[in-house]
């Protein structure tokens, strides 16, 4: 099975934040960054610039979730950034998740680059059982709910899902084996309490067959980052 080296989300609000600690990974291979909502929003495609420059690959974390023209034109401009991965909400349907395909290929085409691959979000692991079934009203386990949108992704062509690694299990047996599954919601310490409520440490993500992990605050709020980050890639990557 495919794995990636673990996906190390940049989850600081500035460039100088981000780039004093990209500057601390001097390591090879080094991680994938993931760039979010924040970071992109405050400081636009040169984030992606700066971070490229320095050798790193890039998940660009920006969930479109729209109609499907105006995904389509979104993704079509991220194909022009030559990022690695990039990502799309399932609960937008499969009209919409193939526009935005169509639209991520024409963008990269353009910018004569290759394809991100495209991952379609499931529910996020800050979403637990009640609240699913309470507030969006889905009458279905979040196993169920899981394992429906990753049907429906693979069907319009996406690449994979972003989903926990408790929900592959039931992931597995529906999608080809190249079908990709990067599971957030790693924590090396499963005792500390924040918003991520399905969360499985590096080793279990590994073993339930994740293709990557995508680990924030456990590495960036670290007094050492790069020593977090070679543990848990330790962790994650040797069997």
């Amino acid at each position: 099975m495919k794995r990636f080296q673990p996906i190390v989300a940049l989850d600081v609000p500035t460039k100088r934040l981000s780039l004093k600690l990209l500057d601390q990974f001097e390591v090879e291979p080094k991680p994938i960054i993931k760039i979010g909502m924040q970071l992109f929003y405050e400081e636009g495609p040169d984030i992606i610039w700066e971070t490229q420059r320095r050798g790193f690959d890039i998940f660009l974390d920006l969930k479109l979730h729209d109609i499907p023209n105006t995904v389509e034109k979104g993704m079509q401009s991220i194909g022009h950034f030559g990022v690695q991965f990039t990502t799309i909400h399932a609960a937008g349907g499969s009209e919409m998740m193939a526009a935005g395909l169509r639209g991520l290929r024409a963008g990269a085409a353009e910018a004569e680059v290759e394809t991100p691959k495209l991952l379609a979000i499931t529910q996020l692991t800050s979403t637990d059982e009640h609240s699913m079934q309470t507030e969006q009203h889905v009458n279905l386990s979040i196993q169920e709910s899981v394992q429906s949108y990753a049907k429906l992704a693979q069907q319009a062509g996406v690449d994979g899902v972003v989903c926990s690694a408790q929900e592959l299990a039931v992931i597995r047996p529906v999608v080809s084996d190249d079908f990709l599954c990067i599971t957030p919601g790693i924590r090396p310490d499963l005792n500390v309490e924040d918003d991520q409520k399905r969360t499985v440490t590096p080793a279990q993500a590994r073993q339930l067959g994740s293709n990557g992990i995508v680990v924030g605050r456990p590495i960036t709020q670290s007094d050492h980052p790069q020593d977090a980050y070679l543990e848990i890639t330790k962790e994650f990557l040797e069997d």
